[in-house]
């Protein structure tokens, strides 16, 4: 599921090579820092969702989550939120209702954004459907729905995402995310810097098809896509208006799979996820990264919502792991949080 915002931003992504200080540089950290944002997606999904996030703020190693403003356990995280003033809490702006049996609706109301509601009077359960039924317009009255809905609670975000990537869907949506964050001075994950992460990502997609159709060589140059510029011209829009930008963008370990026979063994599930974790991780070059990820502690009831509680509960366990926080000392990781960039752009002439 969370390949859609690597494929979606595989629109924009291409093989340039960043020259320029970095944004990281820019928001004053030297040129040689990896600078983290270890952020969790999904708080507010459900109780679990919830107990997991608490428990890696609390003694966990990532400092950043973002809230589906739409779902049904939202009270229960905004009320810890502001319980703790500087949370680093976000919103997950979300326009699809990706589970079968457990689903949310549009909080601008389906008659006023009739193109993002399907039968069921749900928002739809895949970003293709959005990008096929919804118009800007109703992507942004039910952004803008979101956001009201978390200032009416006293939660102010520090910034702004986009469940499923559903953002990155059309050029016309992610114009208007972008606005959104300018005019409410709320910061926006783009990725609008080196981007290698992400660009290495695709590119090992990209030679996996050409291999499968007998079309690669080993070796071959992949051209450069031409569409980046666009997404970078936004991401200057943002730094100019005074809002942070990222540099890259680590989005895959939704999508590792857990290796067979170890998904109820906690100890296993732990060493497998932090070992995975550290291994790309390693591989980041300096700049500032937004790394996701999906911390859940799934009861009992969690196997009704989705099938995905272990690979969430890997998360929750490798954040907790004191080898992976040893980890980040060792290599001399930068742990920072949305609302430190904000307030470091605003230093910045």
């Amino acid at each position: 599921m969370f390949k859609t915002l690597l494929l979606a931003l595989s629109i924009f992504s291409t093989c340039f090579a960043q020259t320029g200080p970095t944004y990281a540089e820019k928001l004053g950290w030297k040129k040689t820092d990896r600078v983290l944002i270890l952020h969790m997606d999904d708080a507010g999904m459900s109780h679990d969702s919830n107990m997991g996030i608490v428990q890696v703020l609390e003694k966990g190693a990532a400092r950043s989550l973002s809230v589906m403003m739409p779902t049904p356990w939202v009270p229960e995280i905004v009320h810890y939120i502001k319980k703790h003033p500087g949370t680093d809490a976000g919103l997950h702006l979300t326009l699809t209702s990706e589970w079968h049996e457990y689903r949310w609706g549009p909080l601008a109301g389906a008659p006023a954004v009739p193109g993002l509601v399907d039968s069921e009077g749900a928002l739809w359960s895949s970003v293709a459907a959005v990008a096929m039924h919804a118009k800007a317009d109703e992507v942004d009255r039910e952004m803008r729905a979101q956001i009201d809905r978390a200032e009416r609670m006293g939660f102010h975000p520090t910034h702004l995402d986009t469940h499923m990537g559903t953002l990155y869907a059309k050029p016309e949506f992610l114009e208007r995310y972008v606005r959104l964050g300018i005019e409410k001075q709320i910061p926006v994950m783009i990725p609008g810097g080196h981007d290698t992460y992400i660009q290495a990502d695709r590119q090992a997609g990209r030679i996996a098809e050409l291999k499968r159709a007998g079309e690669y060589r080993e070796g071959m140059a992949l051209p450069e896509d031409p569409t980046l510029a666009p997404v970078r011209a936004l991401a200057g829009k943002l730094w100019d208006s005074g809002l942070p930008v990222l540099d890259d963008l680590h989005n895959t370990s939704y999508d590792w799979k857990i290796p067979p026979g170890i998904a109820s063994d906690d100890e296993k599930l732990r060493q497998w996820r932090t070992q995975r974790y550290m291994e790309t991780l390693s591989e980041l070059k300096p700049g500032l990264t937004m790394v996701i990820m999906h911390c859940t502690a799934p009861g009992d009831t969690f196997a009704h919502i989705s099938s995905s509680g272990p690979i969430r509960k890997a998360d929750m366990l490798a954040m907790l792991d004191p080898k992976f926080q040893a980890f980040l000392k060792e290599q001399g990781f930068i742990v920072t949080t949305w609302s430190e960039a904000l307030e470091r752009r605003k230093r910045v002439r």
